[in-house]
């Protein structure tokens, strides 16, 4: 008997070897590209890990009080600037005020901070940073009164009390006596008030008999 056959006969060849399987075709330098994104990636994490540096905080906060757009005729027709009025400070004793103007609005605020820096006073405060007497003073059509009130703090409203808050003055009570409702005029006559402030005299002892 054949091997190639069984008992009835039938012809039952050997099964063939199964081949293998064809390998996925790959182009040439294909895994280049994810090697290179790879690359790429850990180049951007570690980019993203490093700390940038904290930016340093500005030493004077500002605030505005006022802006206005000013109109001007001239021969080529009408040209428009604008007028910024803002208030600077560093809560630690020193503020001023300032009007800047400027074709735009970030360039009449750049000019109103940068001149009111410059021109900025530091009132004589108390340790507390309160007022250590009464003041008033007037600007223009605006008188401000400036009083100590220990304990109650700051108590005052307008411009007056944008002026006190940059400048760190607490513990005091604030009234604009005049009518006025110009922010800037009622901030200047503030300022004023402050450079009225003065040491308080020192008592003499008086000599026992």
């Amino acid at each position: 008997m054949n091997e190639n056959q069984t008992e009835q006969g039938i012809n039952i060849a050997p099964a063939p070897a199964s081949a293998p399987a064809p390998a996925p075709a790959v182009a040439v330098g294909a895994g280049a590209p994810y090697a290179r994104r790879e690359q790429r990636g850990a180049r951007g994490g570690d980019r993203a890990r490093r700390q940038r540096p904290e930016r340093a905080r500005p030493e004077f906060d500002e605030k505005m009080l006022a802006l206005k757009r000013v109109a001007r005729v001239s021969k080529g027709g009408r040209r428009f600037n604008f007028s910024a009025a803002v208030v600077v400070g560093n809560r630690r004793g020193a503020v001023g005020v300032a009007v800047g103007k400027g074709i735009d609005t970030a360039l009449a605020m750049e000019k109103a901070t940068r001149s009111a820096r410059k021109y900025a006073v530091r009132p004589l405060l108390t340790s507390g940073f309160s007022i250590p007497h009464e003041v008033r003073a007037k600007y223009s059509s605006a008188i401000v009164e400036i009083r100590p009130a220990p304990g109650r703090g700051l108590v005052a409203g307008s411009a007056v009390r944008a002026v006190l808050e940059l400048a760190g003055v607490r513990d005091v009570t604030a009234k604009v006596l005049s009518g006025s409702k110009n922010k800037l005029n009622i901030a200047q006559a503030t300022i004023a008030a402050l450079s009225l402030l003065k040491a308080p005299r020192e008592k003499k002892e008086q000599p026992t008999s």
